[in-house]
């Protein structure tokens, strides 16, 4: 079935999941497309809304593999959600860090001290 009929937006982030082992190899038609099954789109589903979340596939795949060896809870499940809240909490500390230094350039610029101009080798 069409991608669009199914729900789903695009179809090109199917192969890397099946790479990853996050979507099992579809059956195929005799035209060579590809058949994905309500459960099949069901775990795209998922697995795109744990991407959004920051989940990596590694991640995600963890996830689901848990999910479907029926051992799953909030508590053996937490560390994943805590480990994505340390990445964006470093990504975060990272943009401060560069806004910082972004405004003193511009400061800088403003008030004739241009870095540009100067031709340093480095502007930060």
């Amino acid at each position: 079935m069409r991608s669009q009929t199914r729900g789903l937006d695009s179809i090109a982030i199917v192969p890397p999941y099946e790479r990853r082992g996050i979507l099992p190899p579809p059956p195929r038609q005799p035209s060579g497309y590809r058949t994905y099954t309500d459960g099949a789109v069901e775990r795209i589903r998922l697995a795109k809304s744990l991407q959004a979340l920051g989940f990596t596939l590694d991640e995600i795949n963890g996830a689901l593999h848990s999910f479907e060896s029926g051992n799953v809870d909030c508590e053996s499940e937490m560390w994943r959600m805590e480990s994505v809240l340390d990445r964006i909490d470093a990504k975060l500390k990272e943009l401060r860090r560069t806004r910082r230094e972004i405004v003193s350039v511009l400061k800088d610029c403003r008030s004739g001290r241009c870095r540009f101009a100067a031709g340093r080798g480095s502007i930060g």
